[in-house]
């Protein structure tokens, strides 16, 4: 541009757009309406401050170019005002990651009625924290103070380093989990059924965890009905907070509740009610009723996902899709927003859109390993940086230019650093208590991923910074506000320059599996990997099998048939690729349910039962399964080792007290329950004539063994 008043004009703009995206954002988890003014600010500023680094670093870049020609700068402001923007944007950042979101998150999620009481609870659960990081302060400090004086620029260095070091040791670790786990994922979901098996492995780990949170909601509810009904004593004292908890009992909704034998809830509540339990009470109800929304979500998710694919899969035969054949299932997001014909989406579905995800996987790939090598190369050799090499024109010569091409590169790299980083946040089940729900996310998670997102954005910002060559990183603004402080103590020297190479460890870990050895070797696991199929049968937790059964009882109800073809045992009918009609609404997005009782626990033929249920993920079936793929040999080694251990001996074989109590002798065509199996042409009950009785009939006994579908089997037993 040729002048910096239209740059100025963009820039506003796009400050403009991020913050009203950012809004957006905010309203897809938090409900704006019901949330405090004070929270719904901290977390706008906890989203936009970081967020406009992506957009102020590439005018950065262009502003500190040596060039002299200003129309060839691109986008640039003057490096006095972006040297101000840095320092409103990274100080406030700051406050807000290191004070103000912890504790609103924690005076939020106390408990208490007055917020005097919520206040001391949020000072008394941060001081640990906060303890801790002063303490490594005060040792920074005395360090600082014995090397380079009482220098109050030293001691903002210090802390700065410090933040920065905090901040990166966690966005590496994150950072390379992401660059393999985003373009693996777009990669397999390219294939159609691969999905549709993964996700059917990852539903009975959901259905389990929502099962333990709605059994966890319905102990706490039923102490706060127990409670209720204490009109003496202490309890006289808080009846308006025990009334309001009551209240909000009555707000869960009935149709997710459990019939489940419990011990008596009066039990658990204390014969003195004081203010401290009543606190707690209220903050585990308000967790629970999040951790039941979150599990919600995320089987109705499965459950419309499973659905979506099933028919995908299936419209491979008439060439023609249509998602409106179950009247309660919502549409794609796709679909709701074009209006194709049942040809043309069929040809979307199946060729254009895996097309694309395979096309995007690969393009991500690339840019993960130059992201990969750019870590690698950027001490001994930056102008060799991948990243360098796409950003800034012609780095070796001395007025080098950074265009508007340049700076829509940069801010790609920064976007996508940013998006593994956070993007992988969600796989790390340390933080399992916390989580984004649509329209339904508690105000402590939300503090807690605002906060997240401030801490991890400036760290990969000035990583991806030192991927140009030094006389250029030197040139920078943000370099000089915060590259020389983090450079002026040993440790932030240290740090800058080698510990980006460790991105190495997650990468490998990532794209190795280790997480998922590590998991078999000592029982638990960092990360939990939803593709792995640990259990081949596909019975217990975890089985895709069993995952295709909660989903078809879930759409179709236990008592009835799958309409997605998933629930037939036969090898052929295992397969993804059945046929469907799914003509009934899931029965979670049903708004009518079994009629619950006074008490509002019991769900009737619920897919939640846990007698339908656990019972059946939790006890193996005694024979081994059938693979959907097998050779002669090995099927017909399987069906016979089947075979003999369902066999029980005969009574002429008994040697218990029955057959020495006057049972009477038996003879050897008295056989008990050797039966010949269907698969060797019986009916498998035992009623017909079976196989031993054949083989050791005198009259029998010249004659050829029977045979069966298999093949035949003749000769004679000699005893």
């Amino acid at each position: 541009m040729a002048s910096g008043a239209g740059s100025g004009i963009f820039a506003a703009l796009a400050i403009l757009a991020i913050s009203l995206g950012a809004l957006l954002l905010l309203r897809q988890y938090v409900r704006l309406r019901s949330t405090p003014a004070f929270l719904t600010t901290s977390l706008l500023l906890a989203v936009v401050l970081p967020t406009s680094i992506v957009l102020l670093l590439p005018i950065d870049l262009a502003s500190s170019a040596r060039v002299e020609d200003e129309a060839s700068k691109g986008i640039w402001l003057p490096q006095r005002l972006v040297l101000v923007s840095y320092r409103i944007i990274y100080w406030l950042t700051f406050v807000l990651t290191w004070l103000i979101l912890p504790l609103i998150g924690e005076y939020m999620d106390a408990g208490y009625k007055d917020p005097k009481s919520r206040m001391t609870y949020s000072l008394q659960s941060n001081a640990r924290y906060q303890a801790i990081m002063l303490g490594c302060a005060l040792a920074g400090l005395v360090y600082m103070i014995f090397s380079y004086g009482f220098d109050f620029t030293a001691i903002k260095a210090l802390v700065m380093a410090l933040a920065y070091v905090w901040g990166l040791i966690l966005a590496i670790y994150l950072l390379g989990h992401g660059l393999v786990a985003i373009p693996r994922k777009m990669i397999r979901n390219a294939s159609i059924s691969g999905r549709l098996r993964r996700v059917q492995a990852h539903a009975p780990r959901v259905h389990e965890k929502l099962e333990d949170a709605i059994i966890a909601l319905e102990d706490l509810e039923a102490q706060i009905e127990q409670l209720k009904k204490r009109k003496t004593g202490t309890a006289r004292d808080f009846q308006d907070w025990i009334d309001d908890l009551v209240d909000l009992v009555g707000t869960v909704p009935p149709r997710l509740t459990l019939a489940t034998p419990e011990a008596d809830p009066s039990g658990k509540i204390p014969a003195v009610i004081t203010e401290r339990y009543l606190a707690d009470l209220t903050r585990r109800f308000y967790r629970a009723r999040h951790q039941r929304a979150r599990y919600v979500e995320e089987w109705d998710g499965i459950v419309q996902t499973a659905y979506e694919l099933q028919l995908i899969l299936d419209s491979n035969a008439s060439k023609q899709l249509s998602f409106n054949r179950g009247p309660s299932v919502s549409k794609p997001a796709l679909a709701r927003i074009l209006t194709l014909t049942p040809k043309l989406r069929y040809y979307l579905h199946t060729h254009i859109l895996p097309a694309l995800r395979l096309l995007a996987g690969g393009l991500l790939s690339l840019a993960s390993i130059a992201i990969i090598w750019s870590e690698i190369i950027r001490f001994p050799a930056p102008q060799l940086s991948a990243v360098s090499l796409t950003v800034i024109h012609h780095p070796s010569n001395k007025d080098y230019q950074i265009g508007i091409g340049g700076q829509l590169i940069a801010a790609f790299w920064i976007l996508y650093m940013c998006t593994c980083a956070l993007s992988s946040i969600a796989d790390v089940p340390v933080w399992n208590q916390r989580a984004l729900v649509r329209r339904n996310t508690d105000a402590e998670s939300a503090c807690w991923y605002a906060g997240q997102i401030a801490r991890l954005t400036v760290p990969l910002a000035y990583n991806f910074l030192t991927f140009l060559p030094s006389d250029i990183l030197k040139q920078t603004t943000f370099y000089n506000f915060l590259g020389k402080l983090i450079n002026l103590t040993p440790l932030g020297t240290w740090f800058e320059r080698l510990f980006p190479i460790f991105v190495l460890i997650p990468v490998c870990a990532t794209f190795f599996n280790l997480y998922g050895r590590i998991k078999n070797v000592f029982g638990f696991g960092i990360i939990d990997d939803d593709d792995e199929e640990n259990n081949p049968s596909g019975f217990g937790t975890g089985g895709w099998r069993e995952g295709r059964d909660l989903i078809a009882r879930d759409l179709n109800g236990p008592a009835g048939s799958s309409s997605l073809g998933l629930l037939s045992s036969s090898p052929a009918s295992s397969s993804p690729r059945g046929s469907s009609d799914m003509t009934r609404p899931p029965r979670w997005a049903s708004p009518a349910r079994t009629p619950t009782s006074p008490a509002g626990r019991t769900l009737g033929s619920s897919p939640l039962n846990p007698s339908a249920t656990r019972s059946s993920r939790r006890e193996p079936l005694p024979l081994d399964p059938e693979p959907d793929e097998e050779n002669f040999l090995t099927l017909f080694g399987r069906r016979v080792k089947n075979t003999l251990e369902t066999l029980e001996p005969p009574k002429w074989m008994n040697t218990n007290s029955d057959a020495s109590e006057g049972a009477g002798p038996a003879t050897r065509s008295d056989t008990g329950i050797f039966s010949r199996p269907k698969w060797m042409g019986g009916d498998g009950n035992g009623d017909g004539k079976n196989l031993f009785s054949q083989l050791f009939n005198s009259d029998d006994r010249s004659q050829p063994a029977a045979s069966g579908s298999r093949g035949s089997r003749s000769g004679r037993i000699v005893l």
